[in-house]
């Protein structure tokens, strides 16, 4: 008798756990999930039920074609000036550097140069020569009056005054070129700044020696940066979206939130006959965040607008860096379509190519592509 109590009690302990387990199992009142069924084709697949998958009808939106290309920031070439030296010697202060920003007139560096003291020399021989070239003229013309020379002599002397004059003014003016006062001479030439900008060369370090208009690279590289261009690579095919006159976005990747416009300026005539690209030449006013060298992205906008479709942004399968969606076939299939998406448009994707307005897509593709990896 106690035996079969014992018996009863097991009993009905394994069936006290039998519903546990039951009701812990919130799988077994889920529905079944979708069975998939691969195809020959790996973007064709068949389910067992589609309605598991809701679909939505492409949408239709007007838009301008757009061409994304990249560009560096390049210095206009107008606006860039070489500093030279006049004067040949040894450099023996550097008062300006790379990337400092100098204006007109700005002392940039000195040289000790032996060409003043030979260009001093030069003047001092012309001031006597026009001293004594002078003397000889006052005395040709008071011998004139008295008849005492004829007209030729006089004449003659007049020319060696005014060659003696040519001589002075050259040699003083190359001392004022040289950077020297003809009143007191120095063997120190100082450069300065022809024009206001940006140092963005420099070539030139304390003791080196410098040549006379035969600095090869230049000594300095001064630019005006407030208008800086702009160097794109357009590919031929994309060649009908750019014309001359027209603007174009232009956004940096360190500013983002600081959109600017540039105005297409120049379309070079040869294209590069290895990538097939031109040279695309974007004049932009520079607000004081561009910088020699940054990396922009410029986008050029068409003129005619064009059709396109636009799908929920969940129908958009980003896989492989490529755009997906998928497309109800017959049969309880779906086709996987290769799609080109363009800008976001808050809950919708537009659709540049692959997909025509009016036709079917699955609205959320993440769902099936993931039921699909999991069979």
């Amino acid at each position: 008798m106690k035996r079969a109590w014992l018996v009863v009690m097991l009993a009905l302990l394994l069936a006290a756990c039998s519903k546990k387990e039951e009701a812990a199992n919130p799988s077994a009142e889920a529905p079944p999930p979708a069975k998939v069924e691969k195809e020959g084709d790996a973007n064709l697949v068949k389910v067992d039920k589609p309605e598991q998958f809701p679909l939505a009808t492409a949408g239709e939106h007007n838009a301008a074609p757009e061409l994304n290309v990249t560009g560096v920031v390049n210095p206009d070439v107008a606006r860039t000036v070489p500093v030279i030296s006049l004067a040949s010697g040894r450099v023996v202060e550097i008062d300006a550097r790379l990337g400092d920003e100098v204006k007109k007139g700005q002392l940039l560096f000195k040289v000790r140069s032996s060409d003043i003291s030979g260009a001093f020399s030069d003047y001092r021989k012309a001031v006597v020569n026009e001293q004594l070239t002078k003397v000889q003229l006052d005395r040709a013309k008071i011998l004139f009056d008295k008849g005492a020379i004829a007209k030729k002599d006089l004449e003659v002397a007049q020319n060696a005054e005014d060659s003696a004059l040519v001589d002075l003014d050259t040699t003083a003016e190359r001392l004022k070129l040289l950077g020297s006062d003809t009143s007191h001479p120095t063997g120190i030439v100082e450069t300065f700044a022809p024009v206001s900008g940006v140092i963005v060369e420099q070539n030139i370090t304390q003791a080196a020696g410098v040549k006379t208009l035969d600095n090869s690279p230049n000594l300095f590289t001064i630019a005006d940066l407030s208008v800086v261009w702009i160097i794109c690579d357009v590919f031929e095919n994309d060649m009908p979206n750019v014309k001359l006159g027209e603007y174009a976005d232009i956004h940096l990747a360190a500013y983002p939130n600081r959109p600017l416009k540039g105005r297409i300026s120049n379309i070079a005539p040869i294209l590069d006959p290895t990538i097939r690209t031109a040279k695309v030449r974007l004049e932009v006013p520079n607000p004081g965040l561009m910088r020699v060298g940054m990396f922009v992205t410029a986008t050029f906008h068409g003129t005619s607008a064009e059709k396109r479709a636009t799908v929920p942004a969940t129908a958009v399968l980003h896989l492989h860096d490529r755009d997906w969606v998928y497309v109800p076939a017959d049969n309880r299939r779906f086709r996987r379509l290769e799609v080109v998406g363009g800008a976001t448009l808050g809950d919708l994707q537009e659709i540049i190519s692959g997909l025509k307005p009016g036709d079917k897509v699955v609205t959320n593709a993440l769902v099936l592509q993931n039921t699909v990896e999991q069979q």
